[in-house]
Parts: structure tokens; C-alpha cells; sequence
């Protein structure tokens, strides 16, 4: 397995000095991004999603904790609720700790050539600092929502109000990131959009 991955490496890399000489620079991205994610999925993601699983119950267990809706077993990556004589325990598995998510963005970073090198690595982290809280946002209003609601409101909860709520989240830090990003650099009759907005002001 480990010479196949190697192998596949390799390849990649490869691939990726072919569209950089051959200026194919939207397949350079696509290439890059999809294989930067899967070798992060191979190599990075059974390393950090237990801590992310540590993190995530921790940090919403702290916002149960002051609200007194829930309460924590970030040992366990487990959040216990209780609502009149009915309880429900919530486990923070490998889809809710967000790894996913941020392997993605990572990925889609990393080939972004309207950041340079080290804005790259910035705005990677930063991103996902904020897909870290987006999910902490997503998961407090699953809890709330069951505490507040029953037991019986546990599919509307984690299946539809939590999901709306954390991509109208990653929605926000992708238009920032990626779409207003690209606006503001691109280049308007000669001048960046950013300094056009700044001579028309003058």
C-alpha cells in the first residue's frame, strides 16, 4: 500500500510540472487540489481527526457547560443531553469532527494562485480555524435544538438545521476566500480592481 501511494505521488507530482509547463493552469488547480486531498486523507486525516474529535467535543462541551443545555465527554468525543426525564448521547465521529471540510479547503488553497506562497498558508489555517468554529456553530444548534425540542426532533436537528447552518457558514468563507478574492486582484483595464476603486474614490 505504501509503494502504491508513493507511486501515485509521483505521478502527481509529475503531472503537475506537465500543466505548469504547458501553462494549463485550471488543470494545474483541479490536478492539485484533487490529489493534495486524497494524499491528506491518506496520510494526515487518521492522525488528526481523533484530536479534532478531542477539540470539537471539548470546545462545544465548554459552550454546554455555561448554558447548561448539555454536557461533555470529550474523552470520549461524546456530548450528553437531557431533556425532562428523556436523555440523548451525541458521539463526535469522523464526519462531525469537519477533517473532511478542511482537508478540502486545504487542498483548494494550496493551488489558488491568486494568494501568494505564504498568504497560502495563512489563509489555510484561518480557514480552517473558521470551518473548526462553523462546526462547533452546527453542532450547538443540534444540541439546543434537542434540548429545547425532545429527543424526536434529533433527524430535523442533525440532518437538516445543522447542515444549513454550518454551509450558509462555509459559504461565507469560501466567497471571502475564493470568489472576492479573485475580484478584488483581477486586472480592470490595466489596473487591479482594488486600485480602481481607489482612484474613484479620490
Amino acid at each position: 500500500m505504501h509503494v502504491f501511494v508513493f507511486i501515485c505521488f509521483i505521478l502527481w507530482i509529475y503531472m503537475l510540472t506537465v500543466f505548469h509547463r504547458g501553462k494549463l493552469y485550471f488543470f494545474r488547480f483541479l490536478w492539485g487540489s484533487i490529489g493534495l486531498f486524497l494524499f491528506l486523507m491518506i496520510i494526515v486525516q487518521p492522525v488528526a481527526t481523533p484530536v479534532l474529535q478531542s477539540l470539537v467535543s471539548s470546545m462545544a462541551g465548554i459552550i454546554g457547560k455555561i448554558t447548561g443545555m448539555y454536557s461533555s465527554y470529550y474523552e470520549y468525543g461524546i456530548l450528553f443531553i437531557q431533556h425532562g426525564n428523556s436523555a440523548i448521547s451525541l458521539y463526535i465521529d469522523y464526519e462531525c469532527s469537519g477533517i473532511i471540510e478542511m482537508m478540502v479547503f486545504v487542498a483548494m488553497v494550496a493551488f489558488f494562485q491568486v494568494y501568494e506562497p505564504g498568504q497560502r498558508v495563512v489563509v489555510g489555517i484561518l480557514g480552517c480555524l473558521g470551518i473548526f468554529f462553523a462546526n462547533i456553530v452546527r453542532i450547538f444548534t443540534i444540541c439546543a435544538i434537542i434540548y429545547f425540542f425532545g429527543n424526536n426532533s434529533y433527524y430535523f436537528a442533525h440532518t437538516i438545521a445543522g447542515r444549513i447552518v454550518f454551509y450558509v457558514m462555509s459559504v461565507g468563507l469560501y466567497y471571502f476566500t475564493f470568489t472576492k478574492a479573485q475580484v478584488v486582484k483581477q486586472k480592470v483595464g490595466g489596473f487591479s480592481y482594488a486600485e480602481h476603486l481607489t482612484d474613484t474614490g479620490s
